[in-house]
């Protein structure tokens, strides 16, 4: 998708929101505050797990350092409740331990599978919902971008193929990397982490591929980016047409994305 200009060039705004024209034909505004708040909703729910995984952590460290000592509470509390007259013989009492240890060891086991399986759990929940924020944030990053609008000529989403990669998200926060996988720095805000713009316009110029997803000049020589000189420099298919062609025109274009890397 990009952004939609008027016939001077100024991004078109509805209701506040600027608009953007999706492959479909579709003009929608973005709103910018709901994905604020939908980040905000997704971080308190991993808060939420993190928290709860952290009381079933805690329900475990109550048995940290004992050996047999909910056994032997258990065998004490049996004791208490059972008539001294009945204590009859030393078989007697070494049955009623052997019952009693073997009552609260199960209880034990018990409780840690539960514990360990509510763990294994909310470490699963938490891990699936901090993915979907880290998408929720390079997808919304790749699919706003004006860089991407205005200077490639390939959609965002297959932008985001190419380059996804080299982003990665820290405490909600988009961080992009070098080719080392080193923090991206930023050239004019010294000392901080490049933002999005700044980081794809680095990737865009050091990507080999460059002259074919960059938008033409308008040059004409052979030497042009996707210029007329050289037959086999020049676009197969149609980028501006239907949704299939346009995937048609991006897979004669970039063979390297049709497996779907």
């Amino acid at each position: 998708m990009k952004l939609k200009l008027d016939e001077q060039g100024h991004v078109v705004v509805q209701d506040g929101k600027p608009v953007y024209v999706m492959e479909d034909g579709r003009e929608l505004p973005h709103d910018a505050a709901t994905t604020v708040a939908t980040i905000g909703r997704l971080n308190g729910e991993a808060k939420a797990h993190r928290e709860a995984k952290e009381v079933a952590e805690g329900k475990l460290k109550a048995f940290e350092g004992i050996e047999d000592g909910p056994a032997a509470l258990a065998a004490l509390a049996t004791v208490k409740n059972i008539k001294d007259g009945e204590l009859i013989t030393a078989g007697k009492v070494q049955e009623i331990k052997d019952a009693a240890a073997k009552s609260a060891r199960e209880s034990v086991e018990a409780a840690t599978r539960t514990a360990a399986e509510e763990k294994r759990v909310l470490a699963e929940q938490n891990s699936q919902l901090t993915q979907s924020l880290n998408d929720h944030v390079i997808g919304n990053s790749f699919a706003s971008s004006k860089f991407i609008a205005e200077k490639l000529a390939i959609p965002a989403d297959i932008a985001q193929k190419v380059f996804a990669d080299r982003l990665k998200v820290e405490n909600g926060k988009l961080v992009p990397m070098d080719g080392n996988g080193n923090p991206l720095f930023s050239a004019v805000r010294h000392g901080e982490h490049a933002d999005f713009e700044e980081a794809i316009e680095v990737y865009v110029s050091q990507y080999p591929n460059k002259d074919k997803i960059l938008k033409s000049s308008g040059g004409t020589g052979g030497g042009a980016p996707n210029g007329k000189g050289d037959p086999s420099n020049q676009t197969k298919g149609n980028l501006g047409g239907t949704r299939q062609e346009r995937s048609s025109a991006i897979a004669s274009r970039f063979p390297e994305l049709s497996g779907g890397a």
